[in-house]
């Protein structure tokens, strides 16, 4: 009989040991951060509204992690989120009208303001379209024979 209660007793404080790590790790995330983005046109640094904000964790081999999260821009282009872990974090913002916008950081901080400056479309170019005529040509090769 005293094994048996020996046995029950060290499984329940093994048993509550582990409960007790398991909820230690959940609570302890960490500092955390509270982030401020401002997105603004680059040609006139009027806000950005309704633009997407993409956030994901990268891990040390700077691999981005699946899943992220996506905060909209308001009236003003600003966009707020509390509660990221510090470490490395990509940002990526999308907006209809403008060029992706993409950069790590290191969150290190209590407080990050991160203002994004977004570029209209460029024009591009590929090797298959004719290319523009150049004002300046190049000088052609001269022979490169000597005289005899």
């Amino acid at each position: 009989m005293n094994r048996i209660l020996s046995v029950v007793l060290v499984i329940w404080a093994i048993t509550s040991i582990a409960v007790g790590q398991k909820e230690k790790k959940d609570d302890d995330v960490g500092p955390t951060a509270i982030l401020n983005f401002l997105v603004l046109k680059e040609d006139n640094a009027k806000p950005v509204r309704n633009a997407a904000v993409v956030l994901h964790t990268v891990n040390s081999r700077g691999q981005q992690a699946k899943g992220g999260m996506e905060l909209k821009t308001d009236l003003d282009g600003k966009a707020i989120y509390e509660g990221i872990p510090y470490g490395k974090l990509r940002v990526q913002v999308l907006a209809p009208g403008f060029q992706t916008w993409g950069d790590d950081f290191d969150i290190d901080k209590d407080k990050v303001a991160i203002t994004i400056k977004l570029k209209r479309p460029q024009q591009q170019f590929s090797v298959y379209d004719d290319k523009p005529k150049d004002s300046n040509p190049p000088p052609k090769p001269q022979d490169q024979t000597k005289p005899n």
